[in-house]
């Protein structure tokens, strides 16, 4: 079920309220009784599984143990070797002129 957040335009009062989609939203403050708005706020995200950070799908260089970690890096730029494409592509063949 969602989280609504809402404040009274009265008194300032910001409370939230977790209600289904189909249950009426709060009209009154439950501090002073006055009128209240939904305020518009960042959803909670979760992410769950393998693959959502570097370290999950970088692949080591030839001639590294896949047991062993360097650790963290201290700066994004160190770790330049991270995103280099590893696979080989063919070369395009070469095009030729028809006269």
């Amino acid at each position: 079920m969602p989280l609504y957040e809402y404040q009274c335009r009265k008194c300032g009062h910001r409370f939230e309220r977790i209600q289904r989609f189909s249950d009426p939203m709060v009209k009154k403050c439950p501090e002073c009784g006055g009128a209240v708005e939904q305020l518009l706020s960042a959803p909670a995200v979760q992410f769950k599984g393998s693959g959502w950070y570097v370290t999950d799908y970088r692949q080591k260089p030839a001639g590294q143990s896949g047991t062993s970690d360097s650790g963290a890096k201290s700066s994004a730029g160190e770790d330049s070797g991270a995103k280099k494409d590893t696979k080989s592509k063919p070369d395009p063949a070469p095009k030729t002129e028809k006269k």
